[in-house]
């Protein structure tokens, strides 16, 4: 019996491998690959892929996989030949430069990486497989500087490239850790207030190991009475998929809430996506709490944001809702925003007092920005938002916002 199960088991396997034999070099691309990725067979995956360039010696797409295989294996040597092997017959090959990278950057051969990446981009200069590459490998050179410049190329070919804005973050956190902005908002009533509103604004921040931290000094002055308002924020970093916003404030005078704080959790998903879930609470006379949710899109070149307040009355809830879209024209910091939206954001310093009078009414807006970064360390910002705003029942007036902010990282 055991004879006649091994001479069943040797004629199974000869069929197998005489199946395999008249397979086509794609069929046997195709089986390799689910040897590699389904079942996490590497030596099956090398076999297959072996017998595939026997039939198909130049066919580099296989080449590659076989050498990403001898990568994963520790064949250092063997994957190199299969790299090597492409890149001289197709110089151009894009896939090739970055297979060969990875390869020597894993093995801690920087320099090396370092020579691919540059050699690939000579052909694909907008290769943004290749630009997040020679970032990462000029970061563990600590050539920071450089590698800011390139995160940043890579971001203005590809804005909602996330791994490269995760990078560049972390390039800046190592490069320029502070920031100071200094802004102005001027706010214009054409039937509600008699004078203008004025907000002043300048806020130090920090990056940390746990995140950026932010101080900040607002003084305002409305209704003809000045008052100043310091807060703090904090964006700490809880893992790859997760980060927080937290906001503490105080103010001794009646046009800002005495206390306010916030706080938010996000979380980073597939495909470019971004969700958030949070409450702001502000104190004047009385408490008012609001609970926030948005979910965020990074879409080529642009980033929308569809944002609502929730705030909870003794009768009703009053709910506003917001839709923000950015356009970035290069790097992480230049874009041209456009918004529309219903009801009071609480996160509005120029206009949150209003949660102090009219919660309950109604308020249209249409919003717009444009930030440009000049001379490599200096942002330069304007914004300007209109209100149709209803300050009493039925009745309705018109409010501008302008402003203008400057912003410096050192």
């Amino acid at each position: 019996m055991r004879i006649f199960s091994l001479v069943v088991y040797i004629c199974l396997l000869s069929s197998t491998v005489f199946g395999q034999e008249h397979l086509s070099s794609d069929d046997l691309f195709k089986e390799a690959r689910k040897a590699a990725f389904d079942r996490k067979d590497y030596p099956e995956a090398i076999r297959l892929s072996r017998m595939a360039l026997a039939k198909s010696p130049d066919y580099a797409d296989i080449r590659i996989f076989l050498g990403r295989v001898y990568t994963w294996s520790d064949k250092v040597d063997s994957a190199r030949a299969e790299f090597q092997y492409v890149l001289q017959r197709q110089p151009e090959y894009e896939d090739a430069y970055v297979a060969i990278t990875d390869l020597e950057y894993w093995n801690n051969r920087s320099t090396e990486a370092l020579q691919y990446t540059e050699k690939g981009l000579s052909y694909h200069p907008r290769s943004e497989d290749l630009l997040l590459r020679k970032a990462k490998v000029l970061a563990s050179l600590k050539r920071l500087p450089e590698a800011a410049a390139t995160a940043n190329m890579l971001l203005s070919v590809n804005p909602s490239n996330a791994a490269g804005r995760s990078l560049l973050n972390n390039i800046k956190d190592q490069v320029r850790r502070n920031k100071i902005d200094l802004s102005y908002d001027y706010t214009y009533f054409d039937r509600r207030f008699d004078q203008p509103w004025h907000l002043l604004s300048l806020t130090y921040s920090r990056q940390t190991k746990l995140g950026t931290v932010a101080g900040r000094i607002n003084y305002a002055n409305k209704f003809g009475d000045g008052g100043v308002q310091g807060e703090i924020d904090a964006y700490p970093h809880i893992s790859n998929t997760f980060y927080a916003y937290v906001n503490l404030g105080y103010s001794g005078s009646d046009i800002f809430p005495k206390y306010r704080s916030g706080f938010s959790l996000y979380a980073n998903l597939p495909r470019s996506f971004e969700a958030e879930l949070g409450f702001r609470y502000l104190y004047f006379s009385s408490s008012t709490w609001v609970y926030t949710a948005s979910v965020g899109k990074y879409y080529r070149n642009f980033w929308f944001n569809l944002r609502t307040y929730l705030t909870p009355g003794e009768n009703n809830l009053s709910k506003s809702f917001h839709f923000t879209t950015r356009y970035y024209t290069a790097g992480a910091d230049d874009f041209i925003m456009l918004g529309v939206g219903t009801g009071i954001s609480p996160d509005d310093q120029r206009n949150n007092i209003n949660y102090a009078i009219n919660t309950d009414l109604m308020t249209y807006k249409l919003a717009a920005a444009w930030q440009r970064t000049f001379a490599r360390q200096n942002i330069l910002g304007l914004y300007g938002t209109w209100y149709y705003e209803e300050y009493q029942k039925n009745t309705y007036g018109n409010q501008f916002n302008i402003g203008v902010s400057l912003m410096r990282r050192f």
